[in-house]
């Protein structure tokens, strides 16, 4: 099996699953409160680490790199626990209840300036820790902050399902990639000045990608997140939203790019950004080694 084989087969078992996990997360949140949803992750997630082997050694391959050492049995539980523990929080983060969490932000007046130019920009993050903790403090924050979801049509639907099922109001911030008109939609909300929201650590289709150092070996990037922003001549902002533990969450946003000013040769620009990229996705992962969720073999 390829490694896109394997990123496509991964990615629409867990895609499948998400759905009636956020489900059982809202009825258990609504029902019995935060703190006894949060209990029955332990058997879901044992259940997880018995039944997923593939998962399971995706898991301790990447802890090897990220810990470097031997992972043992914990170490994976503890992987499988904070994935389920990030989920969950999205029931009460996506549902307005921010007040629920202690959220600590860095480098917010990038953000600020860039909303005060008066345009919108590209986030780009990765599948670590949690993107809905920077989305549910902006909308606290700032109520009319437009911050849109960018991702491939299938994974859209999907997500509009579980938006509409958390929170209605939440559905339409979401734009599928792969249509005629995916590129424009995004240009006319950044020109509204819109934030853009966009995972760039995984690519299902196996296309346009380009290989980095990542943990003490070459993986695969998609180019796409980054030529959008070039395209558009939008700022490219990295954020990081780290899970620490209980109700403890840190926002980190870091400015990879300015506009760019469409150059002739887009390869110098690109490779520029995506290694600054990838190295800080690296630090994040060193610093919060259990908050990466890319449980298929990411350096095949």
């Amino acid at each position: 099996m390829t490694g896109t084989a394997r990123v496509q087969e991964w990615v629409s078992r867990p895609e499948r699953g998400s759905l009636p996990a956020i489900r059982l997360g809202i009825w258990a949140a609504r029902r019995m409160g935060r703190p006894v949803a949060r209990l029955l992750l332990y058997p879901l997630c044992l259940y997880f680490c018995l039944s997923s082997p593939a998962a399971g050694r995706a898991s301790r391959a990447y802890l090897r790199r990220v810990l470097g050492r031997a992972p043992g049995l914990a170490d994976q539980f503890r992987h499988f626990l904070t994935f389920a523990r990030c989920l969950l929080d999205r029931v009460f983060l996506l549902g307005d209840r921010t007040e629920d969490f202690e959220v600590t932000v860095h480098g917010e007046q990038i953000l600020r300036d860039i909303e005060a130019r008066g345009g919108g920009c590209i986030l780009i993050g990765a599948h670590f820790g949690s993107f809905e903790v920077a989305r549910a403090i902006g909308r606290k924050r700032r109520r009319d902050l437009p911050i849109t979801l960018l991702m491939y049509e299938e994974n859209a639907q999907k997500i509009r399902a579980a938006l509409s099922a958390i929170n209605p109001s939440l559905a339409t911030e979401v734009i599928g990639l792969g249509r005629a008109d995916s590129l424009i939609a995004v240009a006319e909300r950044l020109r509204a000045g819109h934030f853009i929201g966009v995972l760039a650590d995984r690519n299902v289709q196996g296309k346009d990608l380009a290989r980095y150092p990542f943990l003490g070996a070459e993986a695969a990037f998609p180019q796409g997140p980054f030529r959008i922003a070039m395209m558009l001549q939008s700022p490219a902002v990295l954020m990081a939203g780290m899970y620490r533990g209980g109700k403890r969450y840190e926002v980190h946003f870091e400015l990879l790019a300015e506009p760019a000013a469409r150059p002739l040769d887009a390869a110098p620009w690109l490779d520029t950004v995506m290694r600054r990229y990838v190295a800080r996705l690296e630090h994040y992962c060193r610093q919060a080694p259990y908050n990466w969720f890319n449980f298929y073999d990411f350096w095949a």
